[in-house]
């Protein structure tokens, strides 16, 4: 297929459901640019919007991550002109294609030390991480946390942001490579246990007591695991459904796991108006750049292939982040 293209969802479903269209190439308007992107994001998020489990009016764009350069800029637009190196990854969704118009105000301006493959893995993954970390958690130096898929493209920031901040990482990953790759990152503890041994695993590394803050993106899979390791008084911050989404809980289940606090936070929340976005942002560049976080990408495809790295992601075949290239 030649250029210009998109992936519009007409219908929910299997990555089959994922085909391209011709698209003729967008006209910015009034406090609009437009990108041409050079590399766009994967994250697990676009296949609940691929499969329905996150409802979206139909048709709809797919991806909400992306990298590229100004090609033309909309009137009222201050600060960004053609030529500029861009990322977004607040949506709105529309990533998947090789053009897309889109509100400057959701454009971060990338530094020159930042390719644009290394800002499609990055940008979205170590934002959540971001926020996750310092602004939901508020994870201390000190204190030890759970982290699950920690080699994954989430679980791999994740890792490495605590150990920089000077934390006690306890790692799960889903087999001894996976873990491998975690204790590599700087996990202080690299488990691939089942689901049904892990808490008895963090609470021996812990001396019964269980960890402060746990860390999940899997969700239904690692719900039971992850309310055995929280201490007394801890938090579960539940962020993903990557097995599914969590059962359903009560009150009482929180009492009976010692008081816990239990939250399931979104990016949108935590980078809702353009400030925190950009600080987001800034923050995870300032990571990146004193060599705190690595971006390891584990695979990339063309984005063409969409339907085949959805596979993979959802066969739990990648490690690290995985990228889309128009």
């Amino acid at each position: 297929m030649t250029d210009p293209y998109a992936f519009i969802l007409r219908e929910t479903g299997g990555p089959e459901v994922l085909v391209a269209e011709h698209i003729d190439v967008p006209r910015p308007g009034p406090g609009e640019v437009l990108v041409r992107n050079e590399a766009v994001g994967l994250n697990f998020i676009d296949t609940y919007h691929r499969s329905g489990l996150y409802k979206l009016p139909l048709p709809s764009g797919l991806g909400g991550e992306g990298a590229g350069i100004v090609e033309a800029v909309g009137e009222d637009v201050a600060g960004l002109k053609e030529g500029n190196r861009v990322g977004y990854f607040t949506g709105p969704l529309g990533s998947y294609a090789t053009h897309r118009t889109i509100a400057a105000d959701k454009l971060v301006k990338l530094p020159d030390s930042i390719g644009f493959e290394d800002a499609a893995a990055a940008m979205l993954k170590g934002c959540t991480a971001e926020y996750l970390i310092e602004r939901c958690a508020r994870v201390e130096a000190g204190q030890t946390v759970l982290v699950h898929a920690a080699a994954g493209g989430m679980g791999s920031i994740l890792v490495q942001w605590l150990k920089a901040i000077g934390v006690t990482v306890i790692a799960h990953a889903g087999d001894s490579r996976k873990a491998a790759l975690a204790a590599e990152l700087g996990a202080d503890h690299a488990l691939c246990c089942p689901m049904d041994t892990l808490a008895a695993e963090v609470r021996g590394l812990t001396g019964g007591q269980g960890v402060p803050v746990v860390l999940d993106g899997v969700g239904e899979a690692s719900w039971k695991a992850s309310l055995g390791s929280v201490a007394r008084r801890g938090l579960l911050v539940t962020y993903g459904n990557a097995s599914g989404p969590v059962p359903a809980f009560t009150a009482l289940d929180l009492l009976s796991a010692g008081s816990i606090f239990v939250t399931r936070p979104t990016l949108a929340d935590y980078c809702k108006s353009p400030d925190e976005m950009t600080e987001a942002a800034a923050r995870l560049f300032e990571m990146i750049g004193k060599g705190a976080v690595k971006i390891r990408i584990g695979a990339t495809f063309p984005l063409l292939k969409a339907a085949d790295a959805h596979r993979a992601i959802e066969a739990r075949a990648t490690t690290g982040s995985t990228v889309l290239l128009p």
